[in-house]
C-alpha cells in the first residue's frame, strides 16, 4: 500500500470507529513514555514497557478497566451515525455524515464541495475521490480500524496498548495493531460523564501524518440500511442521496 493510501485509511472517522479520511491531519505530539504530562490525571501514562516483548505500557488496574470498557463500548454497538468534523494539520476543515454497521461495515461521506465517500463493506475499504476521478480500495483487514469494528471486539488480546489517559470528564485509549501488516496508531477519545460516550479520535500513519476526526450529533442503534455499505461504481458513489 503506497503513503497516499496509508495516510488516508488512517484519516477515518471510525469510529471508528473511526478511522479513512483522506485529507491532512492535526498533529498529535508523540505519545511519551518517559514523563507524566501536566494536569494529567491518577496513572494515566506508564512509563513502563509491557512484558512479553510488546512495545506497549503496562497497564494498572484502573487502565486495564479504561481499556476492557472501550472494547465493551464497540462490542456492544449495533449501529452508529450522526456527522463529523475533519481537521488536517493545514487546519482544513472537511465535514459529513458517517455510519456505521458492525462487523466491519462504514460509510463516510464528505459534504459539498469535496466529492469523497469512503465506504467498507465489512471486507474491503473503497476511498472514492470525484475530484481526482480515482479510487483506492485495500482489505479491511489490512487497516488498523480492524480492531475497533470486528465481530468480537477483544483489545487485549489484539492491540498494543500506547497510551491510557484519565482526565475525569473524557478518557484517552492509544492502540496500534500487534500485526507489523497494519501500521498506524489511533487515539481514541471518549467522554466519561454523563455517558461513556466516543467523542472524538485521532490517528498518526506510519509516515507520521495525523487526523483528528470528532463526531457529532451521535445515534447508538438507530435504523441503518445495508445497502449504503454496497461498494458500487464510482458515479453511483456520488448521486444524490
Amino acid at each position: 500500500m503506497g503513503s497516499s493510501m496509508k495516510s488516508r485509511v488512517l484519516g477515518l472517522a471510525g469510529l471508528a470507529l473511526t478511522a479513512t479520511l483522506a485529507h491532512g491531519l492535526i498533529t498529535v505530539p508523540a505519545l511519551a513514555q518517559d514523563a507524566k504530562p501536566a494536569g494529567t490525571a491518577g496513572t494515566a501514562w506508564s512509563a513502563e514497557v509491557a512484558p512479553k516483548g510488546t512495545t506497549g505500557i503496562a497497564l494498572d488496574p484502573a487502565q486495564t478497566e479504561i481499556v476492557n470498557k472501550v472494547g465493551a463500548y464497540f462490542s456492544g454497538l449495533n449501529t452508529l451515525q450522526g456527522k463529523f468534523v475533519q481537521t488536517g494539520a493545514d487546519g482544513k476543515v472537511m465535514k459529513g455524515k458517517f455510519a456505521m454497521k458492525r462487523p466491519g461495515r462504514f460509510r463516510f461521506d464528505y459534504a459539498r464541495p469535496s466529492l469523497q465517500v469512503i465506504i467498507s463493506d465489512g471486507r474491503f475499504l473503497a476511498i472514492q475521490d470525484m475530484d481526482l476521478k480515482n479510487e483506492d480500495r485495500v482489505e479491511l483487514d489490512q487497516t488498523p480500524f480492524r480492531l475497533l469494528l470486528r465481530k468480537e471486539v477483544d483489545l487485549m488480546r489484539d492491540a498494543r496498548i500506547v497510551e491510557v489517559q484519565d482526565a475525569g470528564e473524557t478518557v484517552t485509549l492509544g492502540i496500534e495493531d500487534k500485526d507489523p501488516n497494519t501500521p498506524g496508531r489511533i487515539r481514541l477519545v471518549f467522554f466519561a460523564k454523563p455517558q461513556f460516550e466516543l467523542k472524538e479520535w485521532l490517528t498518526k500513519d506510519a509516515q507520521g501524518l495525523d487526523t483528528r476526526v470528532e463526531v457529532q450529533e451521535v445515534q447508538k442503534d438507530a435504523p441503518v440500511e445495508d445497502k449504503q455499505f454496497e461498494i458500487k461504481p464510482m458515479g453511483a458513489a456520488f448521486m444524490q442521496q
